[in-house]
């Protein structure tokens, strides 16, 4: 790859943990000082703020057994979904793009998913459209 992406890296957005044990993993990074957003019953999952960043803890029904990093999401600048996804084609990376807005560190928005050389999964993150939602949320 020798070819300049359309958009700069802005920060770490969040990245996304699965375990055996949710309220094991939320207690620890609670004492670490993250705060809870917001609980997803139906997903087992509890979305927590780090500083700027999120940091996800998925369920699962057992400790998993591989890696345990769901992905990483990148907020990128500037959102440009065609120009995007152009570079990754030219660039024969994986492409993976979500039909809905998804929350990230600050709010929901669009989002595509690439593979990295090691068959990590990276979110390339846009800009909010809606803000972040705080609390419990039944869907």
């Amino acid at each position: 790859m020798t070819a300049t992406a359309p958009f700069s890296l802005a920060r770490l957005d969040h990245l996304v943990l699965r375990t055996g044990d949710v309220d094991r993993l939320v207690g620890f990074y609670r004492d670490l000082g993250c705060t809870v957003i917001r609980e997803v019953e139906s997903m087992n999952m509890v979305q927590l703020g780090a500083g700027e960043s999120m940091i996800d803890i998925i369920g699962l029904d057992s400790a998993p057994s591989d890696r345990n990093l769901d992905h990483f999401a990148l907020r990128v600048e500037p959102w440009d979904r065609e120009r995007i996804l152009r570079f990754c084609r030219e660039q024969s990376i994986e492409v993976e793009t979500p039909e809905q807005l998804l929350l990230g560190a600050d709010g929901y928005g669009p989002a595509v998913y690439i593979r990295d050389p090691d068959g990590n999964r990276v979110e390339l993150k846009g800009p909010p459209e809606r803000p972040r939602p705080s609390g419990r949320s039944p869907a």
